[in-house]
C-alpha cells in the first residue's frame, strides 16, 4: 500500500478546485491561496504518489485518466470527511452534547438552583449531568468536563474560575420552637447540652462545626441522636424541630428569610472563602462549559 506522509486536506482539496474551475489562479482564489502555492501543492503531491494528476498546458488544465480515478474516489469521501469536521465544529461554537460536573453538595445548592431553569431554555442541545461528590477526584481520570469545589481545594494545576458568592458562613440554626421549648446556646461549648444534628462524610468521619472566639479556633465534634449524609435532610430536620443543625447561610437564605431557621453564636462565626469551577489547563474550553461559566457568573443571585 502506498503512504502518502506528506499528504494534507489542502492538497486533497486543491485537486478539486482544479478540477472544478480548470485554472489555477481562479482555483487558488477559492481556496484563498496563490497561484504559485497551489501548484508547488499540487507537484507535490503527484511526487509523492508518483503520478500526474494534471495535463497541463499553456491555456488549460484537465485531469489525466489517474487523475479522474483519483478524483472519483476522492470526492465522496473528501466530502463526508468535511461534513464530520464541520459536524465536530459545532461542540466548538454551539453548546451541545452532554456536559459532566463534578461537584460537592453544598455547591450544588447553592449555585444551581437559580440558573437551571434558564440554562436549558438558553441551551437546549446541551444536557448537563451533575455528579454530587464530597470528595476531591481526579476530574480528567474520571471523565469530567469541569469539577465545582471550594477555591482552597481546587488542585494547583487546574485553571480556576470563582463562581457564586465570594464568602460564606456556617452558621448554627434551629426553629424558634426548638430554641423555645430547649433554650438558646450562648457559647459553642453549650451545644453539648443539645440535641445536634451531625453530618457524616461517606469516609465515615463526622463533620466537626468550626468557630472562633476572639482569635482561637474552637472545634465542636456535634452529639446528638440524629446524623445524616445528606444536607437537605439535615434542613428539613432543623426547620421540624428535630434539633440544631451547622448550614451554610447560601444554602438556607431562603429558609431564614421565611422565619423557619434562626441564626444564633453569631459572635463566633468563622467566614470563608467561595467556590471556585475549575478545569485543565491544557484543554480548550468546549462551548457548552464556556455557557456554563457565563452563566454562573451572570447570575445575578450573588450581585
Amino acid at each position: 500500500m502506498m503512504k502518502f506522509a506528506k499528504t494534507t486536506l489542502f492538497d486533497l482539496q486543491a485537486v478539486i478546485a482544479i478540477e472544478k474551475h480548470r485554472n489555477f489562479r481562479k482555483a487558488a482564489q477559492s481556496l484563498g491561496v496563490s497561484a504559485s502555492t497551489l501548484s508547488n501543492a499540487i507537484s507535490s503531491l503527484e511526487a509523492d504518489m508518483g503520478i500526474r494528476l494534471f495535463n497541463r498546458t499553456t491555456r488549460s488544465v484537465f485531469l489525466s485518466d489517474a487523475g479522474q480515478a483519483f478524483l472519483q474516489r476522492l470526492s465522496p469521501a473528501l466530502a463526508e470527511l468535511e461534513s464530520v469536521l464541520d459536524d465536530v465544529t459545532e461542540f466548538r461554537n454551539t453548546p451541545k452534547g452532554v456536559l459532566k460536573i463534578s461537584t460537592a453538595e453544598v455547591a450544588a445548592r447553592i449555585l444551581f438552583p437559580s440558573i437551571l431553569n434558564k440554562f436549558s431554555k438558553l441551551y437546549p442541545e446541551l444536557t448537563l449531568e451533575l455528579i454530587v461528590q464530597e470528595h476531591l477526584v481526579d476530574i480528567v481520570k474520571e471523565g469530567m468536563d469541569a469539577g465545582i469545589r471550594l477555591k482552597s481545594l481546587v488542585p494547583k494545576d487546574m485553571i480556576c474560575i470563582p463562581v457564586g458568592p465570594e464568602y460564606f458562613r456556617p452558621l448554627v440554626v434551629a426553629s424558634p420552637e426548638y430554641f423555645e421549648k430547649y433554650g438558646v446556646p450562648s457559647s459553642p461549648h453549650d451545644l453539648s447540652q443539645h440535641n445536634c444534628i451531625a453530618f457524616r462524610f461517606t469516609s465515615g468521619k463526622i463533620y466537626h462545626w468550626e468557630f472562633t472566639d476572639n482569635g482561637i479556633f474552637i472545634d465542636i465534634k456535634p452529639k446528638g441522636n440524629l446524623i445524616v449524609n445528606n444536607q437537605n435532610i439535615a434542613i428539613d430536620a432543623a426547620k421540624d424541630g428535630s434539633g440544631i443543625a451547622y448550614i451554610n447561610d447560601w444554602s438556607i437564605r431562603e429558609e431564614l428569610a421565611r422565619g423557619e431557621l434562626v441564626p444564633i453564636l453569631k459572635d463566633y462565626e468563622i467566614t470563608y472563602e467561595g467556590m471556585a469551577l475549575y478545569f485543565p489547563g491544557h484543554r480548550l474550553i468546549p462551548a457548552g462549559l464556556r455557557a456554563l461559566i457565563d452563566t454562573l457568573r451572570d447570575d445575578a443571585t450573588f450581585k
